[in-house]
C-alpha cells in the first residue's frame, strides 16, 4: 500500500508501512522548520489508513528575531516618536545683524522715536535717507533755496487732490532728494494713519529719479522700513513718514 505524500522521508515510509499492517491508525507529529518569513510550522501530520490520505494543519506565528527597523525620513534620518523642540532663535536669519539708528521705535501722533534716541515731535514728518533722519513737512513749500519741504516754514499747500490721492508732484516737497547721489533704490512713503493711493504725477516724478516707490500707511511704512534697511541697507532703502495724527 503506498500513501501520496510528497516529500516524505524513508524512514517514515517504512514506519508506516509496518503500522498498516497490524490495523493500526498512527498519528505521526512532524515539524519542519523553514526559513520563510513570517515562519511557520508544519505540526500534527495525520495519516488514517483507511481514507489513504493525510491531513495537514498549518500554524503560523509572527517572527520573534525580526527587528524593527526606524522610519527613514526623505533624508535617510531616522524620524523621532516625538516632535522635537523648536529653537526659534536658530531660524532669525537677522539676529546678528545690528539695527539701524534710524530705524523707527515708535510712531507718535505729532511725531516719531527712532532707535538713535533721536524723537522727531511737532507734527512733523520724517523723512529718512542713508542713514540720516531729517524733519520732513511736504505740506509747506519754501520759495527759498537748500530748504525746500525739510523743516522752516513756507507756504502751505494740500497734500491730497480733489480724486482723493496723495499728491507731492513737487519737487520742492521732496527737499534735497532730488539732488542726492547715488539715491536709495527703494522709497517707502507712510502717507498716515490710514492707506491713500499715490497720484500719477507723484509716482511718475520719484521715479524719474531712478528711485521705485511703495506706498503704505504709516504704521506698516515703519514696520516694512525697519525690515528692509536691517536686510539690505540703509544706502538702499529710504522712507518718508508722516505723523499719525497727520490730517487735512
Amino acid at each position: 500500500m503506498t500513501i501520496p505524500i510528497n516529500p516524505m522521508r524513508p524512514s517514515m515510509l517504512r514506519t508506516l508501512q509496518r503500522t498498516t499492517a497490524i490495523g493500526l491508525t498512527p498519528r505521526v507529529a512532524i515539524t519542519r522548520p523553514t526559513s520563510l518569513s513570517p515562519s511557520f510550522s508544519v505540526n500534527n501530520l495525520n495519516f488514517t489508513n483507511n481514507q489513504n490520505a493525510f491531513t495537514r494543519h498549518l500554524a503560523t506565528t509572527p517572527s520573534l528575531l525580526a527587528a524593527k527597523k526606524p522610519k527613514l525620513a526623505h533624508n535617510n534620518e531616522p524620524i523621532p516618536d516625538s516632535p522635537p523642540t523648536t529653537n526659534f532663535s536658530e531660524m532669525d536669519m537677522l539676529g546678528q545683524t545690528p539695527i539701524p539708528s534710524t530705524a523707527v521705535d515708535e510712531c507718535f501722533h505729532d511725531g516719531f522715536a527712532l532707535n538713535s534716541g533721536v524723537q522727531i515731535t511737532g507734527g512733523s514728518g520724517v523723512l529718512l535717507v542713508d542713514g540720516e533722519a531729517f524733519e520732513w513737512r511736504p505740506w509747506l513749500v519754501s520759495s527759498g533755496a537748500g530748504g525746500e519741504g525739510v523743516g522752516g516754514k513756507g507756504q502751505g499747500k494740500k497734500l491730497v487732490n480733489a480724486k482723493g490721492q496723495w499728491d507731492v508732484s513737487d519737487e520742492k516737497q521732496w527737499g534735497f532728494l532730488g539732488r542726492l547721489w547715488p539715491r536709495p533704490d527703494l522709497l517707502i512713503i507712510g502717507v498716515g494713519p490710514s492707506l491713500r493711493p499715490l497720484s500719477p504725477a507723484t509716482r511718475g516724478l520719484i521715479n524719474s529719479m531712478g528711485v521705485r516707490v511703495e506706498v503704505l500707511d504709516t504704521r506698516n511704512a515703519a514696520s516694512q522700513y525697519n525690515l528692509l534697511a536691517t536686510e539690505r541697507g540703509t544706502d538702499q532703502v529710504a522712507a518718508a513718514l508722516l505723523p499719525l495724527g497727520w490730517s487735512e
